[in-house]
C-alpha cells in the first residue's frame, strides 16, 4: 500500500474547494475522510466517488494506513494490540494491525516530550526542579532528581529517552513550557500539526489516564518527525549514559544507566540484515509492553514499527523480530 503525509491540511482544502469551484466543479460531490474527529489519521478525497477524479494528498512524504495488512502469516500479532511497519523511503505499509486504534503509550509518549523539547529549547539549557517531579504513583520509573535541582536539556533528554524517567518528563515540561499544563497543551497541538488526530496527551510522561491515548499509526507520525533532530537520532542510539548534575546547594549528583531498549542491550536478537538504531520503550499495566524503533536494512534504508499492548516482554521483543524480519522478505 502507498504512503502519502499531511501538511498545511486547512490551506490545502481551501484552496482544492477554489480550484473546483472555479473549474465549474461545484455541484461534485467530494468524499473527505480527514477531519479531527476521523477514526483514521490520514487524508484521502476522491471526485465523485471511485472517478478517475482525484485530488492530491496533503501528505505526500509519509504512510497512510486505511485497512489491516496482515496477509503474511509468519507473522505472529496475536498477543499485541496493534502494529505497524512502515518503509520509509519507498513510502509503503509492510504490515498494520489495528493502527488507528485508540490505545495508551506508556511511556512512548515521551517521543512527543522529546519532541516538543527540541523544537522549543536548546541542548545547553539550563532546568531547574520544582515539587512537580515529586510523583508518588506505584511503578513509576523515576531517576530521583528533586526540587532545586539542574541539569541541562541534553542532559534531561538522555534520561528521558533512555531511561524513561518520569520525574525527568516533568522537568522538561516545565521548563520549556513554563508550566506542565500549557506543554501537554503543545504536545496536543503538534499532535493536530502533524495530523496525529486521534491522539490526546494528558501528561508528559504516560502514566495512564483516560484522557491519555493515541495510536500505532499517530506513533508513527510523532517518531517520523522526531527522527529528524540529530540530538534524537544519537540519544537513542546509545546503549549507556553517565552524567552529573547538581542539586540547589550545587553539590554534584552522578548518574549511569543501560538504555531500556533491549535489542541494543543485545538482550534480543533481530533479524539478519536488520538494524536496530534505536527507539522508545514503554510499559504500563494499562498499556502492556510497548515498543516503537527506527531500524535499517542491509542498504541502510530506513523503516519505523510499533507495537501496542503486547501481553509480555518476551512477547514484545519476539513480535517485534518477526515484524521486523518482514523487511527482509
Amino acid at each position: 500500500m502507498k504512503c502519502t503525509s499531511k501538511k498545511r491540511m486547512i490551506l490545502a482544502w481551501i484552496l482544492l474547494a477554489a480550484v473546483f469551484s472555479l473549474a465549474g466543479c461545484s455541484g461534485t460531490s467530494f468524499d473527505m475522510p480527514y477531519s479531527v474527529d476521523s477514526q483514521v489519521s490520514s487524508f484521502n478525497v476522491l471526485a465523485g466517488g471511485q472517478s478517475a477524479q482525484t485530488a492530491a494528498s496533503f501528505a505526500e512524504d509519509l504512510c497512510v494506513v486505511t485497512e489491516d495488512i496482515t496477509d503474511d502469516a509468519s507473522v505472529d500479532m496475536s498477543q499485541a494490540q496493534a502494529a505497524v511497519l512502515f518503509d520509509v523511503n519507498n513510502k509503503e505499509v509492510l504490515y498494520a494491525k489495528n493502527a488507528h486504534e485508540r490505545l495508551y503509550p506508556a511511556s512512548l509518549t515521551k517521543v512527543m516530550t522529546a519532541l516538543v523539547a527540541l523544537q522549543n529549547g536548546s541542548l545547553d539549557q539550563v532546568l531547574t526542579a520544582s515539587s512537580a517531579v515529586n510523583i508518588t504513583e506505584s511503578g513509576a520509573q523515576l531517576c530521583g532528581v528533586e526540587s532545586g535541582d539542574t541539569m541541562t536539556l541534553d542532559q534531561a533528554l538522555h534520561i528521558l529517552l533512555m531511561y524513561s524517567a518520569n520525574d525527568v518528563a516533568m522537568m522538561i515540561a516545565e521548563n520549556i513550557g513554563g508550566s506542565v499544563e500549557r506543554f501537554v497543551e503543545m504536545m496536543n497541538e503538534e499532535a493536530l500539526r502533524l495530523g496525529a488526530t486521534n491522539t490526546q496527551f494528558a501528561n508528559p510522561h504516560g502514566l495512564s489516564d483516560d484522557s491519555h491515548y493515541t495510536t500505532a499509526y499517530d506513533l508513527y507520525l510523532i517518531f517520523n518527525e522526531a527522527v529528524k533532530y540529530e540530538s534524537f537520532n544519537e540519544i537513542i542510539h546509545m546503549t549507556s549514559y553517565q552524567t552529573v548534575y547538581y542539586d540547589q546547594e550545587g553539590e554534584a549528583k552522578e548518574i549511569s544507566f543501560e538504555t531500556s531498549n533491549l535489542f541494543l542491550r543485545g538482550t534480543y536478537q533481530t533479524p539478519a540484515n536488520v538494524t536496530v538504531i534505536g527507539g522508545k520503550t514503554g510499559t504500563t499495566n494499562a498499556a502492556g509492553h510497548c515498543l516503537i524503533l527506527l531500524s535499517r536494512d542491509v542498504n541502510g534504508a530506513p523503516y519505523i514499527s510499533v507495537i501496542l499492548r503486547a501481553q509480555a516482554r518476551d512477547v514484545l521483543y519476539a513480535q517485534m523480530a518477526d515484524l521486523l524480519d518482514e523487511i527482509n522478505k
